[in-house]
């Protein structure tokens, strides 16, 4: 069993090392130990010369804190080496805070994990060179180099460990910044000031739009995982509907960004506004999520609100529409049945859309315009001179429009 590494107890009787004599190994220990300091003074400068770029921030002692970690490192390798004793805690903690600080300078894991591959290869050749001068035997110094690189795996991995907990900070804050933000434009009477504004925008790095519109979501599942819209769009997750603010809806690029993101989504986005009106296009957006589900508009995909403004308008004024269809369309309960009414219903309908002859509205309809010349003289008997004044045919249109948009022509009978 390999011996000095982090993690490991007792060393294993069929160990190499451990076959080495005590004495022998403290003297190595003992050497390794007197240049420990020189030693992390040479890998600090070969990381400085490495990587120029490096900022080193000093400690309270007034030394770099990487040369203070680079000693602890060493000396904490050593104490194992020779005890064999479980890893120490201070070694977690000091690299999981170099992982964070790479979080805070805005770096990747690669340039640490190269620092910590440059730093294990320096120190094995300085142990190298001390095993020889000791006697220490290959197969034990083999043992020794594994061991030191799994050393080196530690590190890496408590690295990561904090530079995983630091992103996830860093994203939590933006998150809670974003939301913010959100509910800041999407207030309905926002007396912020511009500049308040500005600064919360950008303190996500969102730049300010000279238009949004503002979507409502249905989430497919309770756990599904959020739309991947990127960072010019705003997403706030929180709630029973997650909202989204889109800026500059009509660049080139938006529209196939938010289908693509949207594949396993769907809900509502409201019209493009001015930056200032964005709680306009968050109602027309609510307005629609309320229709879709209730059945009203259709659902699986990101229902563009200007593509349904005929259901948007005349849907939720239904109490309205039906005092007016009752009066409007009383004339289709004397016609003998309700199949009856609404053919006739329906052939009202395509005259008031084509203002055509028979030809057309039968070409509309399907059927033989004889059939459609017969009805439209019912239709005459019924309305008489309404149908020719425009107000009346206008209120006719409205309500069988509506009707047709919630599926059924002909008003219930009072």
């Amino acid at each position: 069993m390999r011996t000095g590494h982090p993690g490991e107890g007792a060393v294993a009787a069929s160990s190499a090392w451990h076959d080495v004599p005590r004495e022998r190994i403290q003297r190595f220990a003992d050497r390794a130990l007197e240049q420990v300091p020189e030693l992390a003074q040479d890998i600090l400068a070969a990381i400085r010369r490495e990587y120029p770029g490096l900022a080193f921030i000093a400690g309270e002692s007034g030394e770099p804190k990487a040369l203070v970690a680079i000693r602890h490192a060493l000396e904490l390798f050593v104490e194992q080496m020779t005890t064999g004793s479980d890893r120490p805690r201070a070694l977690p903690e000091m690299f999981q805070d170099f992982g964070r600080g790479e979080v805070t300078q805005g770096r990747s894991l690669d340039s640490l994990q190269g620092i910590y591959r440059l730093g294990v290869r320096l120190s094995w050749r300085r142990m190298a060179e001390i095993g020889q001068q000791v006697d220490i035997p290959p197969a034990a110094m083999y043992e020794l180099a594994e061991s030191a690189f799994e050393y080196l795996d530690v590190m890496v991995a408590q690295s990561v460990r904090g530079y995983a907990e630091a992103v996830a900070r860093q994203a939590g804050e933006r998150l809670r910044l974003q939301r913010q933000l959100v509910e800041l434009l999407l207030a309905e009477h926002r007396t912020d000031p511009s500049a308040f504004l500005a600064d919360r925008a950008a303190g996500v790095g969102w730049q300010l739009p000279e238009k949004v519109a503002v979507a409502v979501l249905l989430r497919p599942a309770q756990e599904a995982v959020a739309p991947a819209v990127g960072v010019e769009v705003l997403l706030d997750m929180e709630g029973e509907h997650p909202r989204m603010v889109v800026p500059d809806p009509e660049a080139p690029g938006r529209a196939d960004l938010l289908h693509r993101a949207m594949a396993n989504w769907s809900g509502a986005i409201g019209p493009s506004v001015p930056l200032a009106e964005a709680a306009t296009s968050l109602r027309w957006a609510e307005t629609a999520v309320g229709m879709i589900e209730q059945g009203l508009l259709p659902q699986g995909r990101l229902l563009h609100c200007g593509e349904h403004v005929e259901a948007l308008v005349l849907l939720p004024a239904g109490e309205l529409i039906d005092e007016l269809a009752r009066r409007r369309l009383a004339q289709l309960g004397e016609c003998g049945g309700p199949a009856h009414a609404h053919r006739l219903a329906e052939t009202l309908l395509a005259w008031l859309e084509t203002r055509g002859g028979a030809p057309e509205v039968a070409a509309r309809l399907g059927v033989h315009p004889q059939t459609v010349r017969y009805r439209l003289r019912q239709l005459r008997e019924l309305w008489g001179e309404d149908l020719d004044d425009p107000d009346r045919r206008f209120e006719l249109e409205l309500v069988l429009r509506a009707r047709r948009l919630r599926g059924d022509l002909v008003p219930p009978p009072d």
